[in-house]
């Protein structure tokens, strides 16, 4: 069974995220290993259900049974944790196979995180395939299923409550430090995948969102992935209105590939990846700070704002200086409360306060917890105001009768947001002025805490991105899925490029391909003066770079002069080499059409192009497939959208064209394909450029 089947038939894996029953290969009770360690970890949470060691040398460990081997254990367990050295564990799995074990958990290093361990993995991953067993790992610390008090983990897990914030990683450290962290989130389940030599995170995400009581999924990854497997789960997600939250490092080597031409540097790997979380409502983190506080603010239902209004209350202008400069950095807007809103407020507000978004209430109604909820309440009621934001700052070591006070500004302010129509979250100006049991009180009643004022900005942001299309993400999984590997890869000429641009609707200049200089001046005469003369031929994707072309050429004595010249370079001697002839395009704006489908995904690049394409750096990027409505919507958000409007219906001949080229990329197994630039006047669109790679 491939790890696509596991996927598509995610109760596979209801038995690892579930289990009521759990193995420990390589039983023993020596102190900081890893049998141990698991062993310590059910007994703090409390697992109820059976467990068994499998170590021929003892007959019980920790108070527990344990048998020969796996085929003695006197039940098939859900979960067999799989804690003795590297090389001993493929042959394992077909043993837990036979006995009708549901999953297997695989703490060892060794595999193909290192040179010598490559075989070995994929001995893994065939042993695992043929037995069609889900396997978590290997080189990881494994799975913490909290509301089954079921933490098969490697490292040490303190007592947790059950909670609705999911996180799979990768990387098992950043899992660790999630659960060690103290910033009052109560997590579902935390999946460390290691290797990922069986299952990946897009299988363990598509599990997770058919769990039926995740509210979000925090995704810290180091690799791509399947495309397909990662929309499919995606969709899977957005069915469900769970909200997902993706921190991604490291990069692939399609962008070196890429590179040779402007779309390898406008649209790497990176930002293709995130261009398909976003197109899923997702949320981009930059740090695992900001992963863990996504997580929490999207696991909350009532923390998701109806539009896209947001107001800050603070009681500090400082802070309220601070939240309007962080808006404005995110793309949040603070709209002007309405007259009503200011009528009700100028009655609750000291004199010293000024009415305004941020709304600086000011420290004279600090504790005073009726005024506070009206405050909320009033400004939560505004008809612009979709979701509050509300600062609180929690110091540490505060004495009895101040924790009293802060409490009743607490209730104030979480009492009236409640009872406005709009959406909450408390706000911390520094990351470390929460208060774990502050913020769990406050989720018990439906309101996130975020730590730190730019964190929160940032998840107010994410909160008002639309929700992803189900439909359309299968629909990209399906292209994915659609994608043939190219017989003969390799790099085409302009000249070959252009053919297939043409064939598939796309103007370009009036001219032909030739080989010498006589053929050359016939095409010039027969197209019209001036000319264009290039290089064209596999070894040329930058022109520019090695002087590979000639413009504005006018008569048979320019002409010969300028094909010496590209005659003469060592490009001119490759394979397939020849010369195009083109007249000359009046220029209107410049745009860079592409699409590439050696990213994540396969994607459309559509922004402004030309020579200065690099440098401007203002591009849209969309995964493939895409209509043209949905990519003129996204040429729209570009800085340089005004100057491209200038031209009449520019946006959608733009779209027009990428829409063939996102179509053209598929029909013909393409890696690449570039049009820079394409010229956009007066409504007409010629790609005056073209490369492309199978």
């Amino acid at each position: 069974m491939s790890s696509a089947s596991f996927t598509e038939r995610a109760t596979h894996l209801t038995p690892l995220l579930r289990p009521r029953s759990v193995a420990i290969v390589g039983a023993n009770d020596r102190p900081g290993s890893y049998a141990d360690t698991v062993y310590e970890n059910l007994a703090r949470a409390g697992f109820e259900g059976a467990i068994y060691g499998v170590n021929p040398k003892r007959a019980e460990v920790h108070g527990h049974p344990c048998v020969p081997t796996v085929a003695d254990l006197p039940e098939a367990v859900d979960a067999v944790v799989v804690a003795i050295p590297a090389a001993a564990v493929p042959p394992l799995i077909p043993e837990i196979a036979a006995r009708g074990c549901g999953g297997a958990v695989v703490f060892a290093a060794g595999f193909g995180e290192v040179e010598a361990g490559r075989a070995l993995e994929a001995e893994l991953r065939a042993a695992a395939q043929e037995a069609e067993l889900p396997v978590c790992g290997p080189n990881g610390n494994g799975i913490v299923a909290v509301a089954a008090r079921a933490p098969l983990w490697g490292d040490s897990v303190p007592a947790l409550e059950p909670g609705r914030v999911a996180m799979v990683s990768q990387s098992g450290n950043v899992a660790v430090n999630a659960i060690g962290s103290r910033r009052g989130i109560r997590f579902h389940t935390l999946i460390s995948t290691g290797n990922q030599t069986v299952l990946d995170a897009s299988d363990w995400l598509s599990a997770l969102a058919r769990a039926g009581d995740v509210g979000s999924v925090a995704l810290f990854l180091e690799s791509d992935g399947d495309g397909a497997k990662l929309a499919s789960a995606l969709a899977d997600c957005v069915e469900r209105e769970i909200g997902v939250a993706v921190l991604k490092v490291g990069s692939s080597q399609a962008g070196a590939r890429a590179a040779a031409a402007h779309t390898g540097a406008l649209a790497g790997d990176q930002r293709v990846f995130r261009a398909l979380v976003e197109e899923a409502g997702g949320a981009w983190a930059a740090d695992p700070h900001e992963l863990l506080e996504l997580a929490r603010a999207l696991a909350e239902p009532k923390a998701r704002p109806r539009g896209r209004g947001t107001a800050v209350l603070t009681c500090s202008g400082g802070d309220s200086g601070l939240a309007a400069d962080e808006a404005a950095r995110a793309g949040v807007d603070l709209p002007m409360l309405s007259a009503s809103t200011e009528k009700t407020l100028a009655g609750l507000l000291p004199d010293a306060a000024t009415i305004a978004n941020p709304l600086d209430y000011t420290s004279l109604v600090w504790a005073e917890t009726e005024r506070l909820a009206a405050i909320a309440r009033a400004v939560g009621d505004d008809p612009a105001v979709d979701l509050l934001l509300l600062c609180y700052d929690h110091p540490r070591g505060l004495s009895m009768e101040h924790e009293r006070e802060w409490a009743a500004v607490r209730d104030g302010l979480a009492t009236g947001a409640l009872t406005s129509d709009a959406a909450a979250m408390f706000v911390s100006t520094l990351p470390d002025l929460i208060d774990e049991d502050a913020s769990l009180a406050l989720g018990e009643r439906g309101i996130p805490t975020v730590a730190g004022l730019r964190t929160a900005v940032t998840c107010a942001a994410a909160l008002m991105r639309s929700a992803g299309d189900a439909q359309r993400l299968r629909g990209i999984a399906e292209v994915c899925s659609q994608l043939a590997t190219p017989t003969t890869p390799g790099w085409m000429g302009e000249a070959e490029a252009k053919r297939l641009v043409a064939a598939a609707g796309i103007a370009v200049p009036k001219g032909e391909e030739a080989a010498d200089f006589d053929r050359c001046l016939e095409v010039a005469e027969r197209v019209g003066w001036p000319i264009a003369l290039k290089l064209s031929g596999p070894a040329v994707q930058h022109k520019a770079a090695v002087g590979a072309l000639a413009l504005d050429l006018n008569g048979e004595d320019e002409l010969r002069s300028a094909f010496e010249r590209l005659a003469a370079l060592p490009e001119a001697a490759t394979e397939r080499a020849s010369f195009l002839v083109e007249a000359m395009e009046p220029l209107g704006a410049e745009i860079i059409v592409a699409a590439r489908a050696d990213g994540v995904v396969p994607a459309l690049v559509v922004g402004l192009g030309g020579a200065l394409a690099e440098a401007l750096d203002d591009v849209a990027i969309v995964p493939l497939p895409a209509s043209a409505d949905r990519i003129a919507e996204a040429v729209a958000s570009l800085r340089g959208a005004g100057a491209l409007a200038r031209e009449p219906d520019a946006i959608e001949a733009v779209a027009a064209v990428a829409e063939r080229i996102g179509r053209l990329l598929v029909d013909e197994s393409l890696t690449l394909i570039e049009l820079n630039p394409v010229s956009v006047r007066d409504g007409r669109t010629v790609a005056l450029d073209a490369v492309a790679r199978r």
